[in-house]
Parts: C-alpha cells; structure tokens; sequence
C-alpha cells in the first residue's frame, strides 16, 4: 500500500480537526495551539471545526466529574490512629510533680534578708528589729511601747566620724523605707524625741537604743 502525502491544506485541516477532537499528543497539540495564535488561517480552521463539531454535543449529556479532592487529601496527609487518652497517666505525671515540686519547696534555701540588727534595753523590755533587704530597711518593735505621751522614738543611721541622720520616726510597730544595706561600722539608734520629731534634725533627747551594723 503506498501512502499519498497530502496537499498541506489538507494536512492543516485534518490538523485542525485531531485538535478540537482531542486526539493529539501533548508534544502535537502544544505545536497547534502555537500555530494557532500566530496564523489567523490555522486559528479558522479550528474555529470551523469546533463549529462542525458542536452539533454532535447535543446528544450527551453533562457527565458532572468525580470529585478527586478527597482522595488527593487523604494521599498527600495521611492521618494516623490517635492515641487513647489515658486518664490515669495524666493523675500520676500531675502528682510525681506535686511530689517533686513539695520536695524542691523543702530543700531549697528560704530568702534571708542581707541583715538583721537588734536594738534593746539591757533588760530587753524595750526592742527593735532591723532588717536589711534587698533594698529595703523594715523596723519592727518587737517588745515594749512606744514613747511616752507627747514624745516619740526616732530612728538614726550614724556613719563612723559623721553626724547622724534621721531614718524617721517609730510612732507604730513598724517603719519601712527604701535603704541600701550600710557598711560595716556604721550605728542605727534610737532617740526620744518631741512628738514630730527633732526639731534640729539631730538627736536631743536621750539615746535609749543602739546597735552597729555587720557586729
């Protein structure tokens, strides 16, 4: 059997046709789609055929297409089997940490304050507690009262060779203000003064406490 080359005309239409039908290989139909936007003829040629070829649409249906979307999900994240949740291992992890956080509680050191100075009376009837921390000096009387009716115990820092100067007045159980921790050497005391306060910003009644810092 001898083939017999067709006329190129012919060979577009057929072309054009095998275009529209679908029945190209990927390599063929890129090539006509390409001749298609740059010859207006060949562009004809399968507007044409798409024209001969609606007639036949017609008679079939709208097959509507599968939907693909979960099977695609289902290949690309594939869900594993969750776990059961087991309640009783949840009861016991939360108690081996109660457990251990008791046990860190009991053997880590408590926060100290930096100092504590005592001022009493020999006899102890009258007493102030002094803490140092972090920052902070708290006096607390720890024992006896306050002063005297009309009168009020004040509170001094005295640095070595330097006059003293007033921390401020102990008319409750408790006096707390901003001050850092002093050196070694250095004296808190306390005076009686006139209810106010030392009128000349040094002690003038007696001095009936005192205790050095760092002794």
């Amino acid at each position: 059997m001898i083939d017999i080359p067709l006329p190129p005309e012919d060979e577009d239409n057929t072309l054009a046709a095998e275009y529209v039908l679908g029945v190209l290989d990927l390599a063929d139909r890129t090539a006509a789609e390409a001749r298609a936007k740059a010859e207006p003829a060949f562009a004809a040629r399968i507007a044409a055929w798409e024209q001969n070829f609606a007639e036949l649409n017609e008679g079939y249906a709208d097959a509507p297409a599968p939907n693909l979307l979960p099977q695609i999900e289902a290949r690309l994240f594939p869900q594993t089997a969750r776990p059961q949740f087991n309640w009783f291992r949840l009861f016991r992890a939360a108690g081996l940490l109660a457990a251990l956080l008791l046990a860190l509680a009991l053997v880590m050191p408590r926060n100290a304050p930096d100092f504590v100075a005592r001022l009493a009376t020999k006899d102890a009837t009258l007493a102030y507690e002094a803490r140092f921390d972090d920052g902070r000096l708290t006096v607390t009387r720890v024992a006896g009262g306050s002063a005297e009716s009309g009168r009020v115990h004040q509170l001094w820092i005295i640095a070595p060779g330097e006059a003293p100067i007033s921390l401020g007045l102990l008319a409750g159980m408790d006096l707390t203000l901003d001050y850092p921790l002093p050196p070694p050497g250095w004296l808190l005391a306390v005076s009686v003064e006139p209810e106010g306060g030392s009128p000349s910003g040094l002690p003038t009644g007696p001095v009936i406490l005192s205790a050095q810092v760092g002794a």
